[in-house]
């Protein structure tokens, strides 16, 4: 048999190819949207995919089953309960897929979502009946389990799905402790509030280590996989949904959205409410863009904050470095977002002859910082979360409004003063400005290395709960 992780960093996602050497068969299960890895090793391999697995209908991104029916004829498996839009094969509990030596067996493992499926997997050279692995999905994660309160809003109640999550929780518990646990998410993503670096574990393990694993009673598990989950973005509703649905594959959305646009016809669609992404790197950004842009720099969480601070209703227009479009409209893509217009033809040297439609950011280092705050009427805005906050500290007098709610509370920032934001280590703090500076508020410094550079430089850290404001 044949087992393979897929890592996606900068959605903390895990995919899986499973593949029988004797038949040359494979199944991948929770694939991302961009399917060309799988494509590449099945070739390698002699591989057939022939079955595609979502262990649920995924919020923080949207999965490649489609493109894989649509590319190789894969079959479609959902869990019993799922409805979709789409024809699929219903797992129920116990029912199996097998090829070749390969066996992979359902378990209905809801909780994260009402239709959460596991999959056993079964090498029947080594065992037939004592499972390998179990692929969880965001059922169980290592070091935490699925959050059941983000389907709250379309008609199931977070306390309902905890429930259904206890049991699961408990039926997972009952495998052998040697069965090898891979689940769909690691540390950094938003589907739980806990997750481990690494990407595999056992259940004993888990039982071992994993908090909602321990021996506790459902009226105290309820609200303990509730409490401190991170904010999810608005996006995450939206890509549920549309893994449920019918829709066009990646390539098919690519070619509409890969069109080069002149600087009049981006200045015109921007005039008429279209968004505009400039991808670029933080210094880039800062140094020049044009003006009324959003910055998401590629390099970093690009796709949950650009799901953040843009919308799927409005066309998008990308600014890249030349040759990085294609990757900036994928990724956008992997989050469910095919509203791209285009991208600036010739990125940013378009606008070298239009200086009067640049805008820049001021950067400023640390102690730079320190002395300003000493010498000037200087506020810091810091865009982290309240969470992070209270774990390392803050720099006092420091606002405090997280990024992911920046623009609904654009009035409390205070206006006429030089503002000073920071997040962690300069990613989201760049974002911060170009949302400030679209807003109007023109006069602010970004500080390079955020608060991480700040401890570094040896500078005083408030460590009190308690935020103060201006």
């Amino acid at each position: 048999m044949f087992l393979k992780q897929y890592y996606l960093g900068c959605l903390a996602h895990a995919s899986y190819m499973i593949g029988d050497e004797e038949t040359g068969v494979a199944a991948v299960v929770d694939p991302q949207r961009d399917i060309d890895q799988y494509l590449v090793d099945a070739r390698e391999h002699g591989f057939e995919i022939k079955h595609v697995f979502l262990t649920h209908f995924h919020a923080d991104f949207l999965a490649g089953h489609i493109e894989l029916r649509d590319q190789l004829g894969a079959q479609i498996y959902l869990g019993a309960r799922a409805e979709a839009e789409y024809d699929f094969v219903p797992l129920h509990e116990g029912d199996s897929v097998e090829f070749g030596n390969v066996r992979l067996q359902a378990l209905e493992t809801p909780g994260h979502t009402p239709e959460g499926l596991s999959l056993l997997v079964f090498d029947t050279t080594k065992s037939a009946s004592t499972p390998q692995a179990v692929l969880t999905g965001d059922t169980l994660f290592i070091g935490d389990v699925g959050r059941p309160d983000l389907l709250a809003s379309i008609g199931v109640t977070a306390d309902e799905l905890a429930e259904m999550l206890y049991h699961s929780v408990q039926k997972l518990k009952g495998l052998p402790d040697e069965t090898l646990v891979y689940p769909a998410h690691g540390a950094g993503s938003l589907c739980g509030k806990n997750l481990s670096d690494e990407t595999v574990s056992t259940i004993g393990e888990q039982k071992k280590y994993n908090y909602a694993l321990r021996d506790i009673p459902l009226e105290d598990f309820v609200p303990l996989v509730q409490v401190e989950q991170p904010d999810a973005p608005e996006y995450f509703v939206y890509d549920a949904i549309k893994n449920r649905q019918e829709r066009e594959n990646l390539e098919a959305t690519m070619q509409k959205s890969l069109v080069a646009l002149s600087l009049e016809d981006v200045l015109q669609r921007q005039a008429a409410g279209e968004q505009v992404v400039d991808v670029r790197d933080a210094v880039e950004f800062d140094a020049g863009h044009l003006a009324g842009a959003v910055h998401v720099g590629l390099r970093g969480k690009y796709a949950t904050w650009a799901g953040t601070v843009l919308g799927h209703d409005r066309p998008i227009i990308v600014i890249a470095d030349e040759g990085e479009e294609e990757e900036a409209v994928m990724r956008l893509g992997r989050i469910g977002f095919d509203n791209v217009a285009g991208y600036l033809a010739n990125g940013m040297s378009a606008l070298v002859p239009h200086q009067d439609l640049v805008q820049s950011v001021e950067r400023i280092t640390a102690p730079a910082l320190q002395e300003r705050l000493v010498a000037d009427a200087l506020q810091v805005l810091d865009v982290r979360s309240e969470r992070e906050r209270a774990t390392v500290g803050y720099i006092e007098g420091s606002l405090n409004i997280p990024l992911n709610h920046l623009e609904e509370r654009m009035a409390e920032v205070p206006a006429g003063r030089p503002l000073a934001v920071h997040c962690a280590g300069g990613y989201r703090s760049a974002i911060a400005a170009s949302l400030l500076q679209k807003h109007g508020i023109v006069n602010i410094l970004d500080v390079v290395g955020g608060f991480q550079a700040w401890v570094k430089s040896g500078l005083p850290v408030t460590e009190e709960a308690t935020a103060t404001s201006p």
